[in-house]
């Protein structure tokens, strides 16, 4: 994706969820994708649960681009990943770029 269209779908994405959701960021956003992932809805979380939910949100997110393979959920319900392929070493802004992109893409699949 382009970076001018990049920045410009984030930023209509950003305000369509801060409707909802209040002032996001990349993190909150993420925590959002896990929980809807989880499919459990939304509860008080402990800190190492937020942690595994937003760990739901990055492998959904990856899992398009082949890093990921959805391999079930456990007893409890959770969703389980296997790594496939390692993500490549990514400077801070283009791993901010990617995820970004990924967001985006989910978003448009599931909305």
């Amino acid at each position: 994706m382009i970076e001018n269209e990049l920045k410009k779908e984030w930023s209509f994405l950003l305000k369509k969820l801060s409707v909802q959701f209040g002032e996001l960021d990349i993190e909150g956003i993420i925590f959002l994708i896990g929980v809807q992932e989880l499919g459990k809805g939304y509860h008080k979380f402990k800190k190492d649960e937020k942690l595994a939910v937003m760990h739901i949100a990055i492998c959904t997110l990856l899992e398009p681009y082949g890093h990921y393979e959805f391999i079930g959920r456990d007893t409890d319900g959770w969703p389980h990943w296997k790594i496939n392929e390692k993500l490549p070493a990514l400077k801070p802004m283009q791993q901010s770029a990617l995820m970004q992109q990924a967001i985006l893409e989910y978003f448009k699949k599931n909305l």
